[in-house]
């Protein structure tokens, strides 16, 4: 048994790191801000220490992992250094641990949480997989052959991994304070694809994706088109989505899943490639479609009389569309109300007006204040300059809450990447 102390443990992948090793038997710990984050919930349930940031947290015995949101001059990263413990950052000590497992990355700049999450899932319905979601989630299972795992762009971390498989959901320009342009993104996806094992399963719609040139096998999904795994005769029902899967033109089986809109249906096509390519029983993989309930903050939903209200993660004008394609087809019927928190003021900027396109879509749209980031505090516009580009919007301040009272019987989606939902809680408490 080893000891490790997270060096911000609420970070989405350190909880969900936190918790495997936890599972495996390892005595974890670690440290964060004292605010409220949707992830901790899951290490307190697990009966994992949260101690607030101190440098007096650093003793000798652990291992510090530390995050990538923090530098060097942290407290308790410098008091590590100092006392010459040393420090592993979160993406060097993952690279490491799934060196064990045959390991599928799931990448791409939309769509990654929600296809790890089914991924996991899946898998588990056939053979004992661990895990690790960008929700926050993770789960480690004692001799597990298998790993899957959220990889993220971002800076380009995923490039610390030499994963067996990778799944690539879409290529698209994102992060305009890191990357220059959209050739950057393509550049970081070609790089990380090159360093791909086995095989390499990619959507295949998209026109970025084409630009991947690999030397292992290339294996392309979607939807009624001249792919690899091709879904054909797609249909909707109370129930879910149903649709037929084709392998290499050949038909496979009819797979229905309790979910709704096109992104789904090729989040599922990824999976099946997986599961297909390493001989699992697609019986048993097909039975476990069935029981798959979705992540955390991806059309989280509850409900107060006749009103939905859905927390969903949605920070990307691409992302948003998703969102609202769910809501349609699930709530034919009902009014769709958007309440979006846009995230950092460099991707506001630079989406502005495809933000107020997609939102546009809505019958009623709210936008907040923009939420900064700790890299990232303040900018040139604000939620105003987005507002004047959609017809009927308004600001939302969160003493103002009461107006989405007046959405009786709608679909209310709280949307951002932010704390946005502290908005929801309060509207929730309202109406309650």
């Amino acid at each position: 048994m080893e000891k490790y102390h997270f060096i911000g443990i609420k970070g989405a992948g350190m909880s969900a790191l936190a918790q495997v090793l936890h599972d495996l038997g390892h005595e974890v710990q670690g440290s964060d801000i004292e605010s409220e984050v949707f992830t901790e919930h899951q290490l307190r349930d697990k009966g994992i220490k949260i101690l607030p940031f101190d440098a007096e947290n650093i003793v000798e015995g652990f291992t510090y992992i530390a995050g990538n949101a923090f530098k060097e001059d942290h407290p308790e990263i410098q008091a590590a250094i100092d006392n010459e413990y040393g420090i592993i950052r979160y993406h060097t000590f993952l690279a490491d641990f799934m060196s064990g497992y045959t390991s599928i990355a799931v990448t791409g700049a939309h769509g990654k949480t929600s296809t790890t999450g089914l991924l996991s899932h899946v898998m588990n319905g056939d053979v004992d997989t661990t895990f690790l979601i960008g929700d926050g989630t993770g789960f480690g299972i004692e001799n597990s052959d298998y790993f899957a795992f959220e990889s993220c762009e971002y800076k380009r971390h995923f490039l610390s991994y030499y994963p067996d498989y990778a799944i690539i959901t879409n290529i698209d320009f994102d992060h305009p304070d890191y990357f220059k342009d959209l050739d950057d993104v393509v550049d970081a996806f070609n790089q990380m694809a090159a360093q791909v094992k086995k095989g390499v399963i990619a959507y295949g719609g998209d026109d970025n994706v084409k630009k991947i040139s690999l030397d292992i096998p290339l294996w392309t999904y979607g939807i009624d088109g001249e792919y690899d795994i091709n879904a054909s005769n797609i249909r909707t029902s109370e129930k879910g989505t149903s649709f037929d899967v084709f392998i290499k033109g050949e038909f496979l089986s009819n797979y229905t899943i309790p979910l709704f809109g096109d992104h789904h249906v090729l989040n599922s096509l990824s999976v099946i490639a997986v599961c297909y390519l390493e001989d699992l029983d697609m019986d048993n993989i097909k039975e476990a479609f069935l029981t798959f309930i979705g992540v955390k903050r991806r059309f989280s939903e509850s409900f107060v009389g006749d009103v939905v209200i859905v927390d969903d993660y949605a920070h990307h004008p691409r992302e948003i569309k998703a969102t609202l394609e769910t809501a349609k087809k699930k709530y034919p019927n009902k009014k769709i109300v958007s309440v979006f928190q846009p995230h950092t003021f460099s991707r506001t900027e630079k989406f502005l007006q495809e933000f107020a396109d997609v939102l546009s879509q809505s019958n009623q749209t709210y936008v907040v204040d923009i939420f900064g980031s700790a890299r990232e505090q303040q900018g040139e516009l604000s939620s105003a300059d987005l507002v004047n580009l959609i017809p009927g919007a308004e600001t939302l301040h969160e003493n103002d809450l009461n107006i989405l009272s007046s959405h009786p019987g709608a679909v209310i989606i709280f949307m951002g990447a932010g704390d946005i939902q502290k908005y929801e809680k309060r509207f929730t408490e309202l109406i309650s």
